[in-house]
């Protein structure tokens, strides 16, 4: 067996980590760290979004995402609203919303170059694998 399970998680894991640095270090100039850009990603996809759910899209425990969060509204990039009960809704300011969509195009241009090797075919196939090895754990569909 040329590539062990094993060491396919770690190139996964090589991989991500790499794609951290880089998306850190281009997102900079915004002002914003990943996962605050992450966040704007998920707000613009689901508007209105608890918290709780944020931080399971953020890969964030509550109380993290919760500090986050408030940093984020007292930076006027989300908003946070009343909603049900004691749940907090989250929506995206105008400004935050323009931030989402400069942060996106950097990380398309990172991403981009990471996958620069594979073909468009072999781009899809390892999407396709990676789609099968979630399985149904794609949390942020």
């Amino acid at each position: 067996m040329k590539h062990r399970p094993a060491d396919v998680a770690l190139a996964v894991k090589r991989l991500q980590h790499r794609h951290h640095r880089a998306l850190s270090q281009a997102l900079a100039p915004l002002g914003l760290s990943l996962v605050q850009w992450d966040t704007l990603r998920h707000l613009h996809r689901q508007p209105d979004a608890s918290l709780h759910d944020l931080a399971l899209l953020t890969f964030q425990t509550d109380q993290s995402f919760g500090s986050l969060a408030v940093r984020m509204a007292e930076r006027g990039l989300i908003e946070r609203v009343p909603g049900p009960g004691r749940a907090v809704r989250h929506r995206l300011t105008d400004e935050g919303a323009r931030l989402r969509t400069e942060g996106q195009d950097a990380v398309d241009r990172v991403v981009e170059s990471s996958f620069s090797a594979l073909s468009a075919a072999q781009l899809q196939q390892l999407g396709d694998l990676l789609d099968t090895a979630l399985g149904g754990d794609l949390a942020d569909q």
